[in-house]
């Protein structure tokens, strides 16, 4: 192992076990470095490597901190990763949602409050019946975002966010440029939120299913 490895899997092997929680400030640079028994130019790197992580907060001046470990911190890398998506590789993300977003949709059935629900429906109205490729596709991100937060499971709906944003861009360029894609997409949508709005739970997942497999085949062809 690597002696940056071994001091990023000390100062984890810290947080784990309790010994530094969220919001914690780490001992200084020297008592730490003796505490584990590394040297300090190891410590730094590691330190350096977990802030890019999102796991500690380095502040100039006052020391560094363990942050805040939320879910959507820590997995705001793999948005910015997936960002990075080839051709080849973006129907792998559409699998992965196709298994995630229904059970997203199930959860929300449930839970989802009617200003929710009505938030839901405004934004699909503002649309029209005529939007353009890019109207639509931001739409469909906050459509989707929405149910996410809805689900109540924040883990589920950070994983669904960094997913989002290069199957948005295939929809820009691929897949609402064919015919009736657009019409499509709404009438996928009218039906999820109607059956959200019957807390109809397998209802939602089968449309939810329905609306990412058909994206899938969609972009599938045009690859």
């Amino acid at each position: 192992m690597a002696v940056t490895d071994e001091a990023i899997e000390k100062i984890k092997a810290m947080i784990v076990s309790g010994a530094l929680g969220p919001g914690d400030r780490l001992p200084k640079e020297s008592e730490l470095a003796a505490g584990l028994g590394l040297s300090r130019n190891s410590l730094r790197e590691a330190v350096r490597a977990l802030s890019l992580m999102r796991i500690l907060d380095v502040r100039q001046g006052d020391g560094t901190y363990v942050t805040s470990l939320d879910p959507q911190l820590l997995l705001e890398a793999m948005s910015f990763v997936v960002g990075f998506h080839r051709d080849d590789t973006v129907l792998e993300f559409l699998a992965v949602r196709r298994i995630l977003e229904p059970a997203a949709t199930v959860l929300a059935a449930s839970r989802m409050s009617e200003q929710q629900l009505d938030a839901l429906s405004a934004g699909l109205d503002a649309l029209g019946s005529e939007p353009s490729a890019e109207e639509l596709a931001a739409a469909d991100l906050e459509f989707h975002r929405g149910i996410a937060r809805a689900s109540g499971n924040s883990v589920l709906c950070s994983l669904l966010d960094g997913l989002s944003g290069p199957t948005a861009r295939a929809r820009i360029w691929r897949e609402l440029a064919q015919e009736d894609a657009v019409g499509r997409a709404l009438q996928e949508h009218r039906a999820i939120l109607g059956a959200l709005r019957d807390r109809d739970a397998e209802a939602a997942r089968s449309w939810a299913t329905v609306h990412i497999a058909g994206v899938e085949r969609r972009l599938r062809g045009s690859l």
